[in-house]
């Protein structure tokens, strides 16, 4: 990796995202941020809040059908982020950096350490902190686990034609339940350490500067000003990526097509039948 000087020393630049993967974090923010808004209401439906909420977007039915919609663009962002993540390790050949080693478990350690005032320096990180990669993975883990038990949710019928119908309600609790976990750690770990502690703007910018750099991925500094960044052959890369891309457009096919079949394997009655009120005749006894 290299970096750019734009004058002196303060104002160095280090390349952090790339124009891809702030596309990625913007569909996450975006299919996130309405997924909260427009389900966590129908968690608690019976709530003052709740059903104000649900009054305000429309209706139960608008609610569901904005929720759904959001529900499609994180799945489609999620395939997007995949064959990104196949591009930059099969054909640029960057390392795994997001992978947990044993290095993260000593930084937990020695970051515990310095906050309870035993080491004197806080742990030196590398291009990812561990705080960044529990993030990342529990994002993978949430969205996994929103994506099986929203398809449960959605296609309760042909669900229980293969498996036992106890799977809904408890697909029910589990997608609740990591959807207001996901919402409680974006808005208390995330929102800390990304907007309050330090106001990192790389995820829009692109970049950071040095003493961003010095501040929180040390090692990863040393290593950029200790050797050259590596230029890849442009004929090598143009190979890889002739073997790549076929197999990316066959995969992101294949999963479109997946998303396709989500959302139209099978058409329940989900319309909400307005509350009426039936006279009923009972005899004189």
């Amino acid at each position: 990796m290299s970096h750019k000087t734009t004058g002196n020393h303060k104002s160095e630049r280090y390349p952090r995202f790339d124009t891809g993967q702030r596309i990625e974090h913007a569909l996450l923010i975006l299919s996130f941020t309405i997924l909260s808004i427009t389900g966590l209401p129908q968690k608690y439906p019976d709530t003052g809040w709740g059903e104000g909420m649900i009054r305000l977007m429309g209706g139960i039915e608008l609610t569901r059908f904005i929720h759904h919609t959001a529900a499609i663009v994180l799945i489609v962002g999620s395939i997007y982020h995949l064959v990104g993540v196949g591009y930059r390790l099969v054909v640029k050949r960057v390392q795994m950096s997001m992978l947990p080693g044993w290095k993260d478990v000593v930084d937990v350690v020695q970051s515990l350490g310095y906050n309870f005032g035993l080491i004197k320096e806080p742990p030196k990180m590398g291009r990812y902190t561990f705080g960044e990669k529990v993030e990342y993975w529990a994002v993978v883990w949430g969205t996994v686990i929103m994506i099986l038990t929203g398809f449960v949710l959605w296609n309760p019928i042909a669900t229980t034609r293969m498996l036992p119908g106890e799977l809904i309600p408890a697909a029910k609790a589990a997608h609740g339940g990591e959807a207001l976990l996901a919402v409680l750690s974006i808005v208390t770990w995330h929102m800390y350490n990304v907007h309050v502690k330090n106001f990192n703007k790389s995820m829009f910018s692109g970049w950071l500067n040095r003493h961003e750099m010095e501040e929180e991925h040390p090692l990863e500094l040393a290593a950029i000003e200790s050797s050259p960044a590596k230029t890849v052959d442009p004929e090598v890369l143009r190979r890889r990526q002739r073997l790549y891309l076929p197999v990316a457009v066959i995969f992101s096919l294949v999963m479109l097509v997946s998303v396709y079949f989500f959302v139209t394997f099978e058409e329940t009655a989900i319309t909400t039948v307005p509350r009426q009120t039936v006279e009923v005749f009972s005899p004189a006894q």
